[in-house]
């Protein structure tokens, strides 16, 4: 994670942590990454990685660092957001099958968990190609 903090994909302002009772329970971050087709590529961000403490699961805090990140990278200009992740929990905020845009994970996965979601209507309309993340998320 270190890593991804020091390099240039990192967005400061996407870092985002929820507090309870002076506790950190919750953490997302958005990332900086690629979304290359030939030679062209078009910047997005990633969702990754978001956790909350165990004990504070299911009631609400990913939803709220999701929503309040989102808000976040709109407000930037940023335009995409990719994540992989469940494929039940994603959708409830907009995020759709990046298939659906031709954008592709850059390994195997199933298409259901590769998913995107577009911060400002039709920036992905023109867009297709291959995700291309940061060498920093090799150890995260």
């Amino acid at each position: 994670m270190d890593s991804l903090r020091n390099s240039d994909a990192f967005v400061p302002e996407l870092s985002l942590v929820a507090e309870l009772d002076n506790q950190i329970v919750g953490h997302i971050l958005f990332t900086k990454i690629k979304i290359v087709n030939n030679a062209t590529s078009y910047e997005s961000l990633a969702l990754a990685p978001m956790a909350v403490l165990e004990d504070y699961q299911k009631q609400g805090i990913g939803g709220a660092l999701i929503r309040e990140g989102l808000q976040r990278a709109k407000e930037l200009g940023f335009t995409s957001v990719i994540v992989l992740g469940h494929e039940n929990y994603y959708p409830k905020f907009g995020f759709q099958p990046a298939v659906k845009w031709n954008i592709k994970a850059p390994f195997e996965v199933a298409s259901e968990v590769f998913m995107a979601i577009e911060l400002v209507p039709n920036a992905l309309q023109h867009i297709s190609g291959t995700v291309q993340y940061p060498k920093e998320f090799e150890s995260v």
